[in-house]
């Protein structure tokens, strides 16, 4: 569906280096990273919004800069709510929209206002966040794309909100053809329907798995702090310590028998926390 291969994109103050993933089709993917990681960057370099230095992208097994028309025509975006033509009432934006799409489809279009209660003669400024979220999903889903890259949709929604979101991606996904690549910040997101994960951190790959290979492969791990040795402490991917205790994260690989201390398992708001520890503590 979507294969990303050695992606890099330089600024004076910002670097991707070498980024790398693959999206099978029929799943979501998260793209997970605290702000400023380089999420939105290679988003944009997907579609060509920015190009990128080097690299290949290729959907649907088939090059982007060889195919850009034809692939854009099968991929729908969002990038965070819909926030264009604030003035303009719902049905006009989507005639402007449609006329770009070969395989728009009216039914479909028509499916998704109804099931997501969109009144088409309300202007963009009159809708929720969730509405504007909703609405944009409605434009991207009418022309049959097969691939929908999502940058933060649910950002600034409230848990209902956001929840009901959730529901509507594992339907898109259900019928085994379409794909998601999910970004954001909100790791509870992920935890309830992201199947592979990719984290990035200063514009690099810090992890790339399913959701639960990423999860079972590492444990929390916590006790007294004269239990923190020198030894302990260069197996763990980093830790935090207080006056009475310390707590961390390490590869189950690397936890031994001998190791007496209390284990939890961990989510994705865990695993993100310690990648992304400048050092350990």
């Amino acid at each position: 569906m979507l294969k990303v291969t050695n992606l890099c994109k330089a600024y004076p103050s910002f670097k991707l280096d070498n980024i790398s993933f693959e999206l099978p089709k029929g799943y979501i993917m998260g793209f997970l990273g605290m702000n400023g990681a380089g999420k939105t960057t290679t988003l944009k370099c997907l579609l060509d919004i920015t190009h990128a230095d080097s690299g290949s992208i290729d959907f649907f097994g088939k090059n982007l800069y060889e195919n850009e028309v034809e692939i854009k025509q099968n991929v729908g975006l969002l990038l965070g709510g819909f926030d264009y033509y604030p003035k303009a009432k719902l049905k006009d934006i989507t005639q402007i929209y449609r006329s770009f799409f070969n395989s728009w489809n009216n039914e479909q279009y028509t499916k998704y206002i109804n099931k997501f209660n969109l009144d088409i003669e309300k202007r963009v400024t009159e809708l929720s966040a969730g509405m504007k979220v909703k609405f944009g999903l409605t434009l991207a889903l009418s022309h049959n794309a097969k691939l929908l890259i999502l940058d933060e949709p649910t950002s600034g929604l409230d848990p209902i909100a956001r929840s009901e979101l959730l529901d509507i991606f594992r339907d898109i996904i259900e019928d085994e053809e379409t794909s998601i690549l999910f970004s954001t910040h909100i790791t509870s997101d992920l935890d309830k329907c992201a199947d592979f994960i990719v984290i990035l951190k200063n514009g690099k790959v810090l992890a790339n798995s399913t959701k639960d290979d990423l999860i079972n492969n590492h444990i929390l791990i916590s006790g007294e702090k004269e239990l923190l040795t020198d030894e302990l402490k260069s197996r763990m991917i980093a830790y935090k310590v207080n006056k009475l205790s310390f707590k961390g994260l390490i590869e189950k690989t690397k936890l031994n028998k001998t190791d007496n201390l209390i284990q939890e398992k961990p989510n994705l708001e865990d695993i993100m926390i310690y990648f992304n520890m400048e050092a350990k503590k």
